[in-house]
């Protein structure tokens, strides 16, 4: 099993132990996100490979958000831009900021030809307008735009599944799960965020991607493993891996 969306730095204990505990659990790579320190962390880790990129609640603080990836793309485990996006919901950027940041990091995913992982909330509308420049393999991460699902997928993007989609009042994440084409659907963490049950409450760890595995392939009516391989194939196949 894969977790496509980790922030390995932030989880509780050092990264190596982290990912120990994931390889026992079954989770044999893991893809962590940030910019300098996933690189490093990827770079020392077997098992992990980076996303950089410029987060929405970063957009302020980074003058040159296009310099700030671009720097790191030649390095040999970054796989992907992101996590990039806009994130009304917290704006703790200035939004000006967040859509700056946001379309400097299309067109360097564009430049590349590095997928783009993406976080939107409360922004669905902007972000799907700003997307249809992109011209690379799009992973909506954390998959929350319910209510833009057929339009993600007639673009063909990917959908990511977080811990939330366990959650007892999330029926609409798992509607959502349940209608996403097998070609289409990721698994992840956001650890240490949003851990499902029954580790909700406690910090999250890529470990528990296989809890949302086990849930996902009961709303899909297959078994686990074989919705591991549908899983492991795809995000093997959009990031290079």
């Amino acid at each position: 099993m894969i977790d496509t969306h980790a922030h390995l730095e932030m989880c509780d204990g050092e990264p190596e132990d982290v990912v120990a505990a994931a390889a026992a659990a079954g989770v044999g790579r893991v893809l962590t996100i940030g910019r300098e320190q996933a690189v490093a962390l990827a770079e020392r880790v077997p098992g992990v490979w980076a996303i950089v990129g410029v987060h929405p609640h970063e957009a302020a603080e980074v003058a040159d958000p296009a310099a700030a990836v671009r720097g790191l793309l030649g390095r040999p485990r970054v796989v992907a831009v992101g996590e990039c996006g806009l994130d009304f919901y917290r704006d703790y950027a200035p939004r000006d900021d967040q859509r700056r940041a946001f379309a400097a990091q299309i067109e360097v995913a564009n430049d590349a030809g590095l997928p783009l992982v993406i976080h939107t909330r409360a922004a669905d509308d902007e972000t799907f307008a700003m997307l249809e420049v992109a011209r690379v393999p799009v992973v909506l991460h954390c998959f929350g735009s319910v209510g833009r699902l057929d339009d993600a997928l007639e673009r063909g993007y990917m959908v990511s599944f977080a811990g939330n989609v366990c959650y007892p009042k999330a029926e609409e994440l798992r509607e959502a799960a349940r209608r996403v084409p097998g070609d289409r659907i990721l698994a992840e963490t956001d650890a240490p965020y949003l851990a499902p049950p029954p580790h909700r409450g406690r910090p999250n760890q890529p470990a528990y991607v296989m809890r949302t595995l086990e849930q996902l392939a009961a709303e899909r009516g297959v078994e686990p493993a074989a919705l591991e391989a549908l899983i492991d194939a795809n995000a093997t196949r959009v990031f290079g891996l």
